[in-house]
């Protein structure tokens, strides 16, 4: 459909011959087929709404200058524009505010630069207010217009107004820099045809201030842009500065939204730069222009510029170093470069404080691990008169307890909400949600999540998540079914969680089917390929792991990356090729940071090579980050299973804080060192910190006093799981007790423990227990009962290693056709033992070797060693039983 907007007005071609040629630019463009929609409707006014004769003509001409006869009922599709006379407030953001003198000028251009630019969507909305004429100055017509066209992503037809109004009448260039905040224009293939042509014509008729004014409006518009910058195009991102570098002549204003715009961008190093030149050329910087600053510097991490800028501001005068935002943005970026002590300098020099300083210092200690700080901050919030604790401080203060897991003082935070009827905003609903699921009470969650009256996106991938993270997959799974049928589309929190739940259920079809969608509709976000590669190693697809390492990822690695390769390698017990890949990351400059340390120390266990763990702890301290939580706990696991638990001891009480898995790796390592009583005393200390226990630490518990023959006392703790801590029991926990009771000699009790189970009971790990507790004991007879409820249990391919405790049961009873017999029955049935594997390290070296293996270079002389070794030893045994004999 083609349409002609050229100016038959002889009026307005006369008295504006500009305006003539810029609209019949636009209509050649539109006529070319040019723009990215095309014309597909000619929007219009036909009701005779206007009272006087000039107004009147006007509506007349516009109608009928695109050829168009509606008839009096115009039916439009995407907008209503309604004429008439008066004054017009809205908040609409489909809508302009228009308080003006009418003329036929008015109207010619509002017609033409709004309804004739393709599926605009209500660039203009006027409504009629009464038969009473009120006028106004032009400026708020312009104004409002070109907020129209802002808030509709019209940039093209945002510089045409602005070239034609400041043409119009010599008026004065809108101010819109009250309203940036809102702008939201982007730049479309044909505008940015014409955006030179627009400069030089600004230009050449406008006075140097108008076009200052002008370029800047522009310029904050499109730097304001919500489009986020990942997704944005090349010729996009180079606009704003091509519009920059257009200006004759630069204020404070420009400078500060090119700086606005780098960080934006993530060009973070460039926004430091244009502070720094903005400074050299003499402009004095501005409040906004540290606000701007101060998270560059933060992102870089440069603390030496952290400490200069902060100087500067100060140096400029109180009202600077006391202005609220300034205050916030210097908090936040200390905080960022995890310089609490400067933070808290910053905080306490401050002479007033509103809730965004407040705020800025309770986050920044909650981001560093400094909860007991962040709690006490909040704290002090709520004994304020003159400040009330918004939204922001809430979730801050949650995040706080989620992350020490202080279940107790979350409950008091949460009642405190309902208190004062704070529960119906979304927002805290997801921070208590994702709260108690830390917590481990994710029923609890569960809860709040249903008395939920709204919910967003957020809500529902925060209770996925939590369900994930506890553990219960199976419920994740069904709660994305649900909200995919409330119409909500899957974004990367959700895939996210569906890869992890993948990853726990060891589910290979889940994880591929993830992961195909993720390609199929062009989902990325940052971190997806190492919750990949994770996915595929738990799913035991190492393979594919690697390949997806080795080919997809090369450009695109980074610290989150390796991790999920060394990780997966760990999990799957390649040990050599974790380190290799380790050496790897550090040939590329790339520092490993505290999940790389805790990834790889794991990897230090089955090489039994306490020497190797140690280097990597003296790596932790060098780059001072030993006393973080995560490599804190990896360190107590290396250290108790290489048979060094002192060393883990004094780890555990040199960390600041601790959470319940170090609590809980604490506790294992006493038990795998026989030292119930201290992983009873450990027990007792974690639930005294308001530290709640979870499944694992029960087994953690349990096992202490199974290898410490302390059966009574872990029959309390078994019994109070439920009772005292509302944690069910599950197999793990049954085959605690059974093996507890096996240990300590009570064979018949365990096997009278399970047959009370009943179908709880038939899971062939609390069998196999009792077994090995047979099997210790000599219960043969018994061992052959269990034996036989296994073999019903498990499928053939699954038996193997209770056919070898059964044949070993009858050897230790010296019952060799049995353990013959058992032998036999598994060459029938085509089962074979894993080859048993070791390491022992010599030298500083770590030697690995298999059974039978004959691959070493001095096999010949370690046999026959081993022989004469053999041959003493039952020389020796043979001469003790002379003596005893005798």
């Amino acid at each position: 459909m083609t349409t002609t907007l050229a100016l038959s007005d002889t009026n307005l071609s006369k008295t504006h011959p500009n305006l003539k040629t810029i609209s019949n630019q636009a209509a050649d463009n539109v006529n070319a087929g040019e723009t990215s929609d095309g014309l597909e409707h000619i929007w219009c006014v036909a009701k005779n709404n206007a009272q006087d004769a000039d107004l009147q003509a006007a509506i007349d001409w516009a109608c009928g200058h695109g050829g168009v006869d509606c008839h009096g009922d115009c039916k439009l599709q995407f907008s209503t524009l309604v004429v008439a006379r008066g004054n017009f407030t809205g908040n609409s953001r489909n809508s302009a505010e228009i308080v003006s003198k009418w003329n036929q000028a008015t109207i010619a251009i509002i017609f033409i630069l709004t309804t004739r630019i393709p599926k605009c969507p209500s660039s203009v909305h006027i409504q009629h207010k009464g038969p009473r004429v009120l006028t106004a100055p032009l400026n708020l017509l312009s104004d409002a217009i070109i907020r129209g066209t802002v808030f509709n992503n019209l940039l093209l037809l945002c510089l045409v107004l602005v070239a034609v109004l400041c043409l119009w009448q010599n008026s004065k260039v809108p101010d819109l820099y009250s309203h940036t905040s809102r702008c939201n224009v982007k730049a479309r293939s044909a505008a940015r045809k014409y955006i030179s042509s627009v400069f030089c014509h600004i230009s050449i008729q406008t006075q140097q201030n108008d076009e200052l004014r002008i370029i800047n409006i522009i310029l904050l518009s499109q730097s304001t842009s919500n489009k986020p910058s990942t997704t944005r195009s090349l010729d996009d991102i180079d606009l704003v500065q091509k519009v920059f570098d257009t200006m004759r002549k630069r204020n404070v204003v420009a400078w500060n939204t090119i700086i606005a715009w780098y960080v934006k961008t993530k060009r973070f190093v460039k926004a430091l730069r244009h502070f720094i030149l903005m400074l050299e050329i003499g402009i004095r910087p501005t409040v906004v222009s540290f606000v701007h600053v101060f998270p560059a510097v933060a992102t870089i991490g440069d603390i030496k510029n952290s400490y200069i800028l902060y100087a500067l501001l100060l140096k400029l005068g109180s009202e600077y170093g006391n202005d609220m935002f300034a205050l916030s943005s210097a908090i936040f970026m200390y905080s960022e470069l995890r310089d609490m002590d400067a933070a808290r300098k910053v905080f306490d020099r401050s002479s007033e404080r509103n809730i965004e300083v407040w705020n800025s210092m309770i986050g920044g200690y909650a981001q560093n691990d400094c909860f007991d700080e962040a709690l006490h901050l909040f704290l002090e919030v709520l004994k304020l008169n003159h400040i009330a604790p918004d939204t922001v401080t809430f979730v801050a203060s949650l995040t706080a307890v989620s992350q020490s897991q202080r279940h107790g003082i979350g409950e008091q935070i949460h009642a405190y909400v309902v208190k004062n009827s704070m529960e119906c905003q979304v927002i805290i609903s997801n921070a208590l949600i994702s709260m108690y699921s830390k917590c481990n009470f994710v029923e609890i969650g569960f809860k709040v999540f249903n008395k939920m009256g709204e919910r967003d996106l957020v809500s529902w991938n925060t209770m996925v998540s939590a369900f994930v993270q506890n553990g219960f997959d199976d419920e994740a799974l069904m709660l994305v079914y649900d909200m995919k049928k409330q119409g909500l589309s899957i974004d990367s929190i959700t895939a996210t969680a569906l890869l992890s739940a993948a990853s726990n259920l060891r589910n290979a079809d889940l994880g591929k089917q993830t992961h195909a969608y993720l390609v199929r509709y062009g989902i990325r976000f940052e971190g997806m390929d190492s919750y990949v590669i994770d996915m595929y190693s738990k799913s035991g697809l190492i393979d594919s792991a690697e390949r997806l390492f080795q080919l997809s990822c090369v450009h695109t690695r980074d610290h989150v990356t390796w991790n999920a390769m060394i990780a997966g390698y760990t999990q799957n017990g390649k040990i050599e090729q974790a380190f290799t890949v380790f050496c790897e990351m550090l040939k590329q400059n790339k520092t490993p940071n505290a999940v790389t340390l805790a990834s790889i120390l794991p990897a230090c266990i089955p090489l039994g090579g306490i020497n190797l763990g140690k280097q990597i702890h003296a790596f932790a301290i060098r780059h001072s980050v030993d006393h973080n939580v995560f490599v804190g706990t990896a360190l107590i696991d290396m250290y108790s299973k290489c048979a060094s638990i002192g060393y883990a001891e004094k780890i555990f009480n040199s960390l600041h804080e601790k959470n319940s898995i170090t609590y809980t790796t604490m506790i294992l390592g006493y038990g795998q060192h026989g030292m119930g009583e201290k992983a009873l005393s450990m027990f007792q200390s974690m639930s005294e910190s308001d530290m709640n226990p979870d499944a694992i630490t029960f087994v953690a518990v349990l096992s202490a006093c199974s290898y410490s023959a302390l059966v009574d006392e872990g029959f309390q703790i078994f019994e109070s799981m439920q009772t005292l801590y509302g944690v069910s029991p599950t197999t793990e926990h049954y085959c605690c007790v059974v093996d507890m009771l096996g240990r300590a000699g009570m064979v018949v009790e365990a096997y009278e423990f399970v047959k009370q189970l009943d179908e709880k009971g038939n899971i062939a790990g609390i069998w196999g227990s009792l077994l090995s507790a047979c099997r210790i004991h000599g219960k043969s007879e018994l061992g052959k009962i269990v034996a036989d409820k296994l073999f019903e249990l498990k499928t053939e391919n699954d038996v193997t290693g209770y056919h070898v405790l059964l044949s070993n049961i009858y050897a230790g009873k010296e019952m060799w056709d049995s353990a013959d017999r058992v032998r036999k029955d598994m060459r029938e049935k085509g089962l074979r033992k894993d080859i048993g594997c070791s390491w022992i390290e010599i030298g500083g070296a770590v030697n690995c070797f298999m059974s039978r293996d004959q691959n070493h270079p001095q096999c010949d002389a370690i046999y026959a060693k081993l022989d004469d070794l053999t041959s003493s030893i039952c020389a020796s045994s043979k001469n003790i039983n002379e003596i005893i004999s005798f």
